[in-house]
């Protein structure tokens, strides 16, 4: 075996438990934003009552927003396993870059998300080993599929989660601010991610493939909710 094989071979090896290293990470709750939190400074406790001193949350506008915050973590959990998987296996530096920044910043927001659940007595998806595993899985095939797809399948997703938190952003208890600043934070780094994908060449991907990630988002977030 030539010693460039050997290096190669070792050099993987690293970056798989490396990804097992993070994957512990973050369903263990154990990760933390590098920027600041968009709902402000953070209480103890959330007595349902935002930070200018607006209108109490009811007990059912709490669970409500608990369950929409808990999906929308389980989507952090996926989307940090699916970008992860997917710069495991892409062969371009410049492109594994782009995958491992939008990463990063799906980490504040699993951070935030994390904080909020804590603050309205909540938790996060008992299934989130399920979902990183299958998320991580799903990226790992994205990203032998080639640049063009690679991006572009990071494109769909985005635009799908762009949709979904609008939907959240108008379901969600109007005097919950805490939620929807957050929320909103997420809307604008989504986009940005959509936008960097197709800008560096990400394909559109085949009605059936799409229509399969809204039959699969669906079937998350309806039992997120819950679990």
């Amino acid at each position: 075996m030539s010693g460039t094989a050997s290096f190669r071979r070792i050099s993987l090896l690293d970056r798989v438990l490396s990804e097992a290293d993070r994957a512990v990470w973050v369903l263990t709750g154990s990760v933390s934003a590098q920027r600041p939190n968009p709902a402000g400074r953070l209480s103890a406790v959330d007595d349902s009552s935002d930070e200018a001193g607006g209108p109490a949350l009811t007990e059912s506008e709490r669970k409500h927003a608990a369950g929409l915050m808990r999906v929308n973590h389980v989507g952090e959990v996926c989307a940090q396993a699916l970008y992860r998987g997917q710069a495991l296996v892409c062969d371009k530096p410049d492109t594994r870059q782009v995958f491992l920044d939008a990463a990063a910043e799906e980490t504040d927001h699993l951070a935030w998300l994390d904080d909020r659940l804590r603050e309205l007595r909540s938790h996060s998806s008992l299934l989130n080993p399920f979902w990183y595993a299958g998320a991580f899985g799903l990226g790992m095939l994205a990203g032998r599929a080639g640049d063009a797809w690679n991006l572009g399948f990071m494109a769909e997703t985005e635009r799908q989660v762009e949709r979904h938190l609008d939907g959240h952003l108008g379901t969600l208890p109007a005097n919950d601010a805490r939620s929807r600043a957050i929320v909103e934070r997420m809307a604008a780094d989504e986009r940005q991610h959509r936008v960097t994908a197709e800008q560096r060449g990400g394909a559109e991907l085949p009605a059936p493939v799409r229509a399969a990630m809204r039959c699969g988002s669906k079937v998350m977030t309806s039992t997120a909710y819950y679990l």
